[in-house]
């Protein structure tokens, strides 16, 4: 049983902690809809490539031939990452940027893995997609705005447990999940509004919680690089960033880092100086064939010069979280039965989202006697503090 000190402390924290993360919530929430669907959204514009169709074995064209037609289409440019898809090993997508360093400035070259024909030049840097996923990511303004976008996140969560917090006193004259559709607009809003919080609870807590995580992807990336890296460089310490023209065969590469993990498939690769590997090794992150293990990768680091394994270390506990939490984040997987219902979940979101807003504005637009006047005849939930207000307005997409 909650005191009157301890509900006004409880009531306080949900209001401002709703009202502070709730705009940039619909943000995200509104721009985390298309991202559910961006590969069939991808088909529709026309911008997804695909591979032509031809007979399962056809042999497949060398990785070095691969990413010399690649960089043939932008000599100015150095190789910063190759990678297939998913769904297709006849496929490769190749970026091109202008040094190694991590940068928005990328050419991207789809080359087919058996004719090693170049298909397309898609630009992932334009158009609707990019725009909703810059807003959804950064906010256009790079590791701060995550950084931002994070901290938002975290209000989030304590929106979420102040307002499971709040909840049983406010249903205890109530049936649970009852809407009063006899009384007046605010009440049915405010009814609805908890109604769809507490539905939404369980999944906006994972997705919430798995936004966060999102956000700290470069920090974690970075202390994995300083903290798991540094001993396996001991030998190359004083050494310059290995030259293009002194590295070896990359297909040599690829074929030693998969049998150091048989049983594995690519995911991509990150080439010398890059944000994923170091200076003087292409990394080769693997990945196995089962939902989960699809989604773990395990990096191998293979010395550019030599072709040969250096380590294949184990990802810490922090880097698994920040792979699961991905997928998990836009409902990628289970295919289309998960989209749907991460979009339903999402669409359910927007509502208390925008009721969480409407009743606030309604609040702060009665006078202190009408608001009194209702709190009496409105029950918890409606008045001014100590009492409970709604359940926080939710999700972090």
């Amino acid at each position: 049983m909650l005191t009157p000190n301890t509900l006004k402390t409880w009531t306080w924290l949900h209001k401002w902690s709703s009202l502070v993360c709730t705009v940039f919530m619909l943000l995200l929430c509104l721009t985390g809809l298309p991202l559910i669907f961006h590969h069939e959204i991808g088909h529709l514009l026309g911008t997804e490539v695909e591979a032509p169709a031809m007979p399962a074995d056809t042999p497949r064209a060398s990785l070095d031939r691969i990413l010399a037609v690649a960089q043939a289409q932008h000599p100015d440019r150095v190789v910063q990452y190759a990678s297939q898809p998913d769904d297709s090993t006849d496929l490769w997508f190749v970026t091109l940027t202008p040094t190694p360093a991590p940068t928005d400035d990328f050419r991207s070259v789809a080359v087919d893995a058996r004719t090693a024909e170049v298909l397309a030049q898609p630009r992932f840097d334009q158009g609707f997609m990019w725009v909703m996923l810059k807003l959804h990511v950064d906010l256009f303004a790079g590791l701060p705005g995550k950084l931002f976008l994070g901290f938002m996140g975290l209000l989030l969560v304590v929106a979420i447990i102040s307002g499971v917090v709040l909840y049983a006193p406010f249903m205890r004259k109530l049936q649970f999940g009852e809407v009063r559709r006899d009384r007046s607009t605010r009440v049915k809003w405010l009814d609805l509004h908890n109604l769809l919080g507490i539905v939404t609870l369980v999944w906006a807590c994972v997705v919430g919680a798995t936004g966060v995580v999102n956000t700290w992807a470069d920090l974690i990336v970075k202390y994995w690089q300083h903290d798991e890296l540094t001993a396996l460089l001991a030998p190359y310490q004083g050494q310059p960033l290995t030259p293009v023209a002194e590295r070896g065969s990359l297909q040599q590469s690829l074929d030693a880092a998969l049998a150091q993990a048989p049983g594995t498939r690519l995911s991509f690769i990150a080439f010398p100086g890059t944000a994923f590997s170091s200076p003087h090794h292409n990394t080769f992150f693997l990945r196995g064939d089962a939902p989960l293990t699809s989604r773990l990768l395990e990096p191998v680091l293979v010395d550019a010069r030599t072709a040969k394994v250096t380590a294949a270390p184990e990802l810490p506990w922090y880097l698994t979280a920040l792979l699961v939490s991905q997928p998990l984040h836009f409902g990628d997987y289970a295919g289309m039965p998960m989209q749907i219902l991460w979009a339903v979940l999402d669409i359910a979101t927007i509502i208390v989202l925008g009721s969480g807003l409407y009743l606030w504005v309604a609040r702060r637009r009665t006078q202190p006697q009408g608001a009194a006047a209702a709190a009496r005849q409105e029950g918890p939930g409606s008045g001014p503090a100590p009492q409970p207000g709604p359940v926080a307005a939710r999700v972090l997409r």
